[in-house]
């Protein structure tokens, strides 16, 4: 399981961004499973300041890498923070 810090100041609707991006329903609050074609079943949970994302990926290989910009913009506006301040959190 991942934790994402959500960049302090940002205060996005998370749900609506789950429904907007996977096309998934449920209360980010008390923690949602859902699967994505290319990534696989995702378990996400908010507490706090913190988005905690857990991923299985799947048996099978898709070919579509456009699932890695969309997942990545996804992340962007979640936690408002790109790429790279992710990459470096996790250097830590």
């Amino acid at each position: 399981m991942r934790e994402y810090k959500i960049k302090k100041g940002h205060n996005p609707d998370l749900d609506t961004l789950i429904i907007q991006y996977f096309g998934a329903k449920g209360d980010i609050g008390k923690g949602m499973q859902f699967t994505v074609e290319g990534i696989g079943a995702i378990t996400m949970k908010h507490e706090k300041s913190s988005l905690f994302i857990d991923i299985v990926p799947p048996k099978t290989v898709c070919s579509d890498y456009t699932i890695i910009k969309k997942w990545n913009e996804f992340l962007f506006e979640a936690t408002g923070k790109d790429t790279k301040e992710r990459k470096k959190e996790f250097g830590k």
